[in-house]
């Protein structure tokens, strides 16, 4: 097989120069206009890999405003063989715990003011449906899974997030609706990735990170955005971790 070149969306932590090498940026465009950030392009353990983040350097895009197309779009026209993405979420089930990683087999897409698709118009006799039953790769997440194991981290091997517009937080009653509903974690962002991962055709996984408990539980104080900064900073080293020695292994 050929050389394989993963892009990686989210990944704070990774551009750090002891575990990027040989890391220089790059300016892309796209039909779609531009990523959400300069592609950072380096090695990982000799493998070439391209780092986005998902909202801007400095964290100024909101969740809805991400310019999700450009993103996938960026990393397809580079080259990436696989994708491989970081995000932090808000726990829906009791036993997914603050720190908690976990390894996302199914979606919900709660949000409706984004571009999710790149078919904006069919050609004739050409109508493009992608099928999204298993919207994440299974080789990408036994890796993960194995690598986890491996690595003696808190997590779980497969979760659904349902992902919902923001940048506002849930309500209590969408929080029980979301319980209810099956989805395990939430956040703002991974269910338009995967879907535009899918119609481009590259492998994709997702790792979420548990910080809160968003606003169902009662003996806890609904999230806030500082607690999310906190926790994601005291565990943020185990993604790291999970993502270098996952990396190596992908064929």
């Amino acid at each position: 097989m050929g050389q394989q070149k993963i892009g990686i969306i989210g990944g704070s932590g990774l551009d750090n120069p002891d575990i990027l090498k040989d890391a220089r940026d790059i300016e892309v465009d796209t039909p779609y206009g531009k990523p959400s950030s300069p592609l950072k392009i380096g090695k990982i353990h000799d493998v070439d890999v391209i780092l986005i983040a998902r909202h801007g350097r400095e964290h100024t895009i909101p969740p809805t405003q991400i310019n999700y197309r450009a993103n996938i779009q960026s990393l397809k026209d580079q080259g990436c063989t696989h994708i491989l993405a970081t995000t932090a979420c808000g726990s829906l089930r009791e036993q997914i715990g603050r720190g908690d990683l976990v390894i996302l087999d199914q979606f919900i897409d709660f949000t409706r003011l984004r571009k999710v698709s790149f078919f904006e118009e069919f050609a004739p006799g050409d109508m493009k449906h992608t099928p999204m039953a298993y919207p994440y790769s299974e080789e990408l997440r036994n890796i993960l899974i194995e690598t986890a194991k491996e690595l003696n981290l808190k997590y779980h091997e497969k979760g659904t997030v349902i992902t919902i517009e923001g940048p506002r937080f849930s309500t209590r009653a969408e929080s029980e609706m979301f319980r209810i509903w099956g989805a395990d974690v939430i956040n703002m962002s991974i269910a338009s990735e995967t879907i535009l991962a899918n119609e481009a055709s590259i492998p994709y996984a997702a790792v979420a990170m548990s910080t809160d408990y968003d606003c169902w539980k009662d003996d806890e104080v609904p999230v806030t955005w500082e607690e999310i900064l906190d926790i994601f900073g005291k565990n943020v080293d185990n993604v790291i971790a999970l993502l270098t020695n996952s990396i190596k292994k992908i064929r």
